[in-house]
């Protein structure tokens, strides 16, 4: 399958917006910069990343199933507990993201905690004062 000239509404400023935030982590770690909670993190967004692209096509999902497999590999070799979450349904060539193995078709994924800001227009809160 080909990529399309324009992509959908909002996902190639937030590709971007990812991209960018990769480069300020990398310019900010050292090898000792690390903590369990910012590793698991990073590992989490790399899953996450390549579990989205897999949708592209079925090709894509095999190319990346090795980066499944390399953030469960990772997190072994850095003692972190092993992601339990799956792959979307109806996609049993995808890999479980955390991993490396293909999720179980018809399993849903483990929903991630939505972060929630204040959002474009906040303007605080009027006291009276």
């Amino acid at each position: 399958m080909g990529l399309n000239a324009r992509a959908a509404p909002g996902v190639e400023h937030r590709a971007e917006l990812a991209v960018e935030s990769a480069c300020h982590l990398a310019d900010a770690v050292t090898p000792t910069a690390w903590s369990v909670a910012a590793a698991e993190d990073a590992l989490d967004a790399i899953d996450v990343l390549a579990t989205a692209l897999s949708g592209i096509s079925p090709e894509t999902a095999g190319a990346l199933a090795a980066v499944a497999a390399a953030t469960a590999e990772a997190r072994r070799r850095l003692g972190l507990p092993a992601d339990a979450k799956t792959a979307a349904p109806g996609k049993p060539g995808v890999p479980a993201a955390g991993t490396g193995q293909p999720a179980a078709p018809g399993k849903l994924p483990r929903p991630r905690a939505r972060q929630r800001g204040l959002g474009p227009g906040y303007q605080g809160i009027s006291t009276g004062l």
